[in-house]
């Protein structure tokens, strides 16, 4: 019973998780017919346990960098699990999100398709109709999904509308040196 590649190549890369509607049920559902047949699924579980700790600790992350986050305004862009899809199944952003709002952070989020189906589950969000109206005021930018066009934006207009220019990038969508050049605190993912 080999491995799925995908487990070994794709999905461990640094940031907030895998997600998606097949892969998490795949793993799942792999692990638990491997121990019917009492064969190794330790590799597996390890990877399902692995992905739920990289959400988990992104929490963390945020609130190293903004403090406490009780009554901050947290920008999100990118909801879908991954860019070019409107899939919001086992996306991390949901956890993320959710984490934020716990700790009662105000979240203000953008993606270019995925709000309506964001909404039907984080509906205390709201939701933004660009990038920089998400930003605006708040306390700290979260990149959660690496849509192509949020490499591509003004981060000098972006830092002058946020309140105070953090951005937390589980994407690793930007270079730290410029971001801390452009006058941000950053923190990236693995690196």
């Amino acid at each position: 019973m080999g491995m799925d590649r995908r487990i070994g190549g794709k999905f461990l890369h640094p940031g907030p998780g895998f997600g998606g509607s097949c892969f998490p049920k795949d793993t799942q559902a792999f692990a638990s017919v491997a121990r019917r047949f009492d064969t190794d699924s330790l590799i597996v579980d390890a990877v399902i346990e692995v992905n739920r700790r990289q959400r988990a600790a992104m929490i963390p992350k945020i609130e190293k960098l903004v403090g406490d986050l009780a009554g901050k305004k947290v920008a999100v862009l990118g909801l879908a699990f991954k860019p070019e899809t409107d899939d919001m199944r086992e996306a991390p952003s949901v956890d993320i999100i959710r984490a934020l709002l716990d700790r009662g952070a105000r979240v203000h989020a953008y993606d270019p398709v995925a709000m309506e189906e964001s909404a039907k589950v984080l509906p205390e969000v709201e939701y933004a109709e660009d990038e920089y109206a998400a930003v605006k005021g708040a306390d700290a930018l979260v990149f959660v999904t690496e849509w192509n066009q949020f490499r591509a934006l003004d981060m000098k207009r972006i830092r002058d509308l946020m309140s105070s220019p953090r951005i937390a990038d589980l994407r690793n969508l930007y270079d730290p040196e410029d971001m801390r050049e452009l006058g941000f605190e950053y923190v990236g993912v693995g690196r």
